[in-house]
């Protein structure tokens, strides 16, 4: 992919050549950026954003918000959604920006500076690495990465090219966050080595699986659309073809990957954990739409699970990760958050901008507040202004640190997806696995809410995969082929994602 470069990018360019030199030879922090060649204060930062249908809304929201951008570009597949997106950003800004379908189109324009990626899962990485090879910086929409691979090769693009890539975690940037993990760090509730991360959301079947050729509109260029994924001729077996892709693992993560990389990157964050976890073992499945549809014979669209358990351990500490798409109450008042368990208390991240601190004896001592999505594109556009990445609230190896985790838990499930058992006897598999939670009571209360929806356990049982052990140095599975076949995908002509090294 060639690209026309313009003379501040060549500047930059050159700037940062030398300093990958320094990266690879490990005299520099592959997170420092040289802040040499800033962007002049009164030059507006020129920026696209790709993928404008769901979340993409968001990033229009905050570029547009910030004085010191401009967007030139919408990069949408579906030509209707575009359009209209660029209609709205004119009336707003009082310049329309440029509507392409290909990404290579933008990236291509010497004076486009940023990219905002809220594409699907499947395109989040190579876009961002295509950006950073063409000069651009990055906002790139979470989860990071659709498989490890692409995570390892996108943290190598941003410092050969000497890139600013920020990931889309926006509690990072949120005071109700910031100041509770400060105060966990200072000791505020003692001991802490072990976080539940949540993720209760009532999730209904995408529809029954089939063949709905006849629903992918007219107006959207499904090559381009599918793009690093496998090409279906063009073909869905979901009967809505926006947003019910988060639930199919050809293109999404299922909830674990969807909302789970805000929560396990809260937990991480919280434990001081910058590395990958030594072990993972998930059991679930998805479980409960045969009882709504009252067929037991029912396959919904959907191959990702609905229920899971994900339990990651570091050696010194733990995180156990929940997912649950049925109807399920909040544990200890929160039902998309993070539990952190001290020797002094509990924290508990309940929403983005309110975190609390309860005692011993279940009493609330403390409360945090504060937060919106605009702090977070303003961190990443002062750090694109500043050309300093040490600024960065989210960079991009903490983007792939917290997505990886999604999918090392995908699959220890995946792999033992056929691995139908009783309550029982996962309870006896659990039992061998070390933790600082109570496996079998986590085990009891996902069983309770799944009775308590209707699930009949004899008829649908929950799966449970294999404990895999990972390396968290080489970034691969010990000793287990199958598994580190799923750390990356078959990768079609032309979307295909380099190594690290080839970068």
């Amino acid at each position: 992919m060639s690209h026309k470069v313009s003379r501040r990018n060549f500047l930059r360019t050159s700037l940062y050549s030398g300093a990958a030199v320094a990266v690879a030879s490990g005299s520099v922090s592959p997170m420092l950026v040289l802040a040499q060649d800033a962007i002049a204060p009164n030059d507006k930062i020129t920026c696209a954003v790709l993928g404008v249908n769901g979340r993409g809304g968001s990033h229009i929201d905050g570029f547009l918000g910030n004085p010191k951008t401009i967007i030139t570009y919408i990069v949408d597949p579906d030509e209707k959604v575009g359009i209209a997106r660029c209609d709205q950003i004119e009336k707003k800004q009082g310049s329309r920006p440029k509507f392409v379908r290909d990404m290579r189109e933008a990236f291509d324009d010497a004076d486009l500076d940023v990219v905002g990626s809220a594409t699907p899962n499947h395109w989040h990485a190579l876009s961002a690495i295509w950006a950073m090879q063409a000069g651009k910086d990055v906002y790139l929409e979470k989860p990071a990465t659709q498989n490890l691979f692409e995570g390892i090769t996108m943290v190598a693009a941003a410092a050969k090219y000497g890139r600013i890539c920020q990931v889309g975690t926006q509690c990072r940037s949120n005071p109700a966050l910031r100041d509770a993990v400060a105060f966990l760090a200072e000791g505020g509730i003692g001991e802490v080595n072990f976080a539940r991360g949540l993720c209760y959301k009532r999730r209904k079947s995408i529809g029954a699986l089939g063949d709905y050729t006849q629903n992918i509109p007219e107006h959207v260029d499904f090559n381009l659309w599918s793009g690093p994924a496998v090409y279906t001729e063009p073909r869905l077996t979901r009967p809505r073809f926006h947003y019910d892709w988060h639930w199919q693992r050809l293109y999404g993560n299922g909830d674990s990957g969807n909302q789970g990389p805000h929560q396990l990157d809260i937990a991480r964050w919280g434990l001081g954990l910058m590395r990958h976890p030594n072990k993972v073992v998930t059991y679930g499945g998805r479980l409960g739409y045969q009882t709504e549809r009252k067929d037991l014979n029912y396959v919904d669209a959907g191959d990702t699970p609905n229920t899971e358990v994900s339990v990651f351990d570091y050696g010194d500490k733990t995180i156990v990760f929940e997912t649950r798409g049925l109807e399920t109450p909040a544990l200890d008042q929160a039902s998309v958050g993070v539990i952190f368990y001290g020797t002094e208390g509990k924290l508990i991240q309940q929403s983005y901008g309110r975190c609390f601190v309860l005692n011993k004896n279940g009493e609330m001592v403390k409360e945090f507040k504060g937060g919106s999505d605009q702090l977070h594109y303003d961190n990443f556009i002062n750090a694109v202004v500043s050309r300093d990445a040490s600024t960065l609230h989210a960079p991009v190896l903490d983007g792939h640190l917290s997505a990886a985790m999604a999918h090392l838990g995908n699959i220890s499930y995946y792999l033992g997806e056929k691995n139908k058992l009783s309550q029982g006897e996962i309870a006896t598999a659990l039992e061998k696995i070390e933790s600082r939670d109570d496996n079998k009571a986590t085990l009891q209360r996902t069983v309770d809410h799944l009775v308590a929806n209707g699930v009949d356990l004899d008829a649908t049982p929950l799966s449970l995969g294999p404990q895999l052990i990972f390396d968290p140095e080489k970034e691969c599975f010990v000793d287990c082929d199958e598994a580190n076949k799923m750390l990356t995908r078959e990768w079609r002509e032309g979307f295909v994602c380099p190594d690290a090294k080839n970068v």
